[in-house]
């Protein structure tokens, strides 16, 4: 049984891979920082400080991966990464992990890229020709360690890929960002302040973004791969589309909020490596995404999941 590392395995994205990756018949150990999940106990779960760089090797020597799928960023609150001086600490880490993974027998890694890596002046993001021009400690630290890591793996025997998340969404998200934040609103029967909504994104339904990510680690693709669905959709079009199936668009107000400054107007990602190379493509449309994402709000009698 192939058996693989999943790191951030509590966040957003990386509880949505266990499942996918249980199925795909990989034997997951699953790494958490403070409390084991109750979640998914088809995984073996492990508490390790991922920036103490002797758990790194203890963890790594306890479970001997073949494969590693590395979500693990900051331990810090959501929408707080983009300016924390931690986005250094964890390029040294993940490097450690990555050389503690190959000196183990590793053979495949697959680590969680952004879309902040890119120039944003250019809205269109492919691999390939779009320039890499973060501005953020966030997006200049996660650009490093992708160029770091596709060099090591060069120079080994190891075989790398790099997936850069464009705007995901959905069950688990955390309460502040922008569909949950709407739909909470809504469904509270409070206004939904929103900026303007002109801006253009690409939105991917979380479970999709996670399939990916093991499709991208089950594959032989290398370098980097954009995981969006690569659609373009005003932001205002997502949060009067949550309006209507809730049945509240007399709550939504636009331009009530400021819009973020050095804000791209467009931000939407080329999907060709994925869809073609990768192959793969999502499940869910926007609309079926948003009405997973409603249900999961309701059931949850608006508290979230909280998992560290």
């Amino acid at each position: 049984m192939k058996k693989v590392l999943v790191t951030g395995a509590g966040g957003f994205v990386g509880r949505h891979s266990l499942k996918t990756l249980v199925e795909r018949g990989f034997e997951v150990h699953a790494v958490a920082y403070k409390t084991l999940p109750t979640v998914n106990s088809d995984c073996t779960w492990h508490l390790a400080n991922l920036l103490d760089l002797t758990s790194i090797k203890e963890l790594i020597c306890q479970v001997k991966p073949k494969h590693l799928l590395h979500f693990a960023w900051c331990y810090t609150v959501p929408g707080q990464y983009w300016k924390s001086q931690d986005n250094f600490l964890w390029v040294q880490a993940s490097l450690e992990l990555l050389r503690q993974f190959r000196e183990q027998g590793g053979e495949r890694v697959v680590m969680g890229g952004t879309c902040a890596e890119y120039d944003w002046k250019y809205g269109f993001c492919s691999e390939f020709i779009t320039p890499r021009n973060p501005d953020t400690p966030y997006g200049i630290c996660k650009n490093a360690l992708q160029e770091m890591v596709s060099c090591y793996c060069e120079t080994t025997s190891l075989s790398s890929a790099w997936g850069r998340i464009f705007f995901p969404y959905g069950a688990g998200e955390y309460p502040n960002r922008l569909v949950s934040s709407v739909i909470l609103s809504l469904l509270k029967g409070e206004p939904a302040r929103c900026s303007h909504g002109n801006q253009i994104r690409d939105f991917l339904y979380v479970q999709d973004v996670a399939d990916a990510f093991v499709a991208l680690l089950e594959s032989e693709v290398t370098g980097a791969v954009n995981i969006g669905s690569g659609r373009a959709i005003a932001i205002k079009d997502v949060v009067y589309k949550i309006a209507d199936m809730i049945g509240r668009s007399d709550l939504i107000q636009l331009g009530a909020i400021p819009s973020a400054a050095k804000e791209s107007s467009l931000l939407v990602a080329d999907v060709t490596r994925l869809s073609n190379e990768v192959g793969w493509q999502p499940k869910l449309n926007l609309e079926m995404g948003l009405r997973q994402a409603i249900i999961w709000w309701e059931n949850s009698n608006f508290t979230g999941l909280k998992i560290e």
